[in-house]
């Protein structure tokens, strides 16, 4: 039997609320659809945060008992606490998953545990995208054909400002032309990152089950295979080592006046 993974699903839960074709797609939100399909899967336990929760539904309690996290936000990335993203961050180097949702690219957490701007370019006119299946063996990509075909999207295009990828899992085209580097995952520290593309809010998306599929192989793939605390420590030596004749000092170089 699979491990069970406890994965916490975030959303902003903004658009829910404000925009009625949104609400209409998602009434609960898009975080409760996601959670609901990653469910099925049988081994993936969901719990769901939200920004306007206390501390964005992300304490140090759930962040512990998190093996990966998912990430969708979109107008309100500013309003994310940067001590909770500080802790999410740390988290995530001593080995928990995290997945990052379409517009979740300009997402504060992301930022931070890439180091670049994570910027694109973007037009939203409803056009189609297929979604290339580069890399048929990886683990993300099991139970996927040669390419996941979307009616109607945001077109997302390139550049795309991101570090060089440890692999670039799926290649967008879009029927205006442009193409994207719509999935890839990067290591950071001991943990696994996967950045997903799709996932517009007033389109139905995360209905559809390969979108879904993608996603729930994306946690099994993330979930740790170590949780290790991220320190610094001052260690000693495990064999005797030689005297020496020269005081190297605190900082451990020889002074000049010493020479």
């Amino acid at each position: 039997m699979s491990k069970t993974i406890n994965v916490t699903v975030w959303n902003e839960f903004r658009h829910e609320k404000s925009n009625d074709a949104v609400k209409a797609l998602y009434p609960d939100g898009m975080h409760a659809v996601i959670a609901a399909g990653l469910e099925k899967s049988g081994n993936i336990n969901c719990r769901l945060a939200a920004l306007d929760d206390p501390e964005h539904g992300l304490t140090q309690e759930v962040i512990d008992s998190t093996d990966v996290m998912i990430w969708w936000g979109h107008c309100a990335h500013a309003e994310v606490d940067d001590e909770i993203v500080k802790r999410v961050q740390k988290r995530v180097l001593e080995g928990m998953g995290l997945i990052v949702l379409h517009s979740g690219h300009f997402a504060k957490i992301f930022k931070a545990l890439l180091g670049t701007n994570c910027s694109l370019k973007w037009r939203e006119v409803a056009e189609k995208e297929r979604l290339w299946n580069l890399e048929p063996s990886h683990p993300i990509t099991q139970g996927i054909g040669d390419y996941i075909e979307l009616p109607n999207t945001e077109m997302y295009g390139e550049r795309f400002d991101i570090p060089t990828p440890d692999k670039v899992i799926f290649i967008s085209w879009f029927e205006g032309g442009e193409v994207f580097r719509s999935g890839c995952t990067f290591t950071r520290g001991h943990g696994k990152i996967f950045y997903f593309r799709p996932g517009h809010e007033t389109y139905p998306i995360f209905h559809n089950p390969e979108i879904i599929k993608v996603i729930t192989n994306a946690a099994n793939w993330a979930a740790p295979t170590i949780i290790k605390e991220d320190i610094c420590p001052n260690t000693q030596p495990l064999e005797t080592l030689s005297e020496k004749n020269v005081d190297f000092g605190k900082a451990g170089v020889v002074q000049a006046s010493e020479l």
